[in-house]
């Protein structure tokens, strides 16, 4: 079972979704983020859960 992909800001299930996207955390390159599309939009803020790490911004 393939697991389901959550946008790292807004908690929202973004399997298969438009325009959302997954980088890895640009201060430690460990953690990977998921953003969905609207959340990238509105600069939503996230949050690295292995360095704490604050974006966009």
């Amino acid at each position: 079972m393939e697991k389901s992909t959550i946008c790292t800001s807004c908690k929202k299930q973004i399997t298969n979704t438009q325009g959302a996207v997954r980088f890895l955390c640009p201060n430690c390159s460990k953690v990977e983020i998921v953003r969905c599309r609207h959340c990238r939009e509105i600069a939503a803020r996230y949050t690295c859960t292995g360095c704490n790490f604050s974006g966009p911004n």
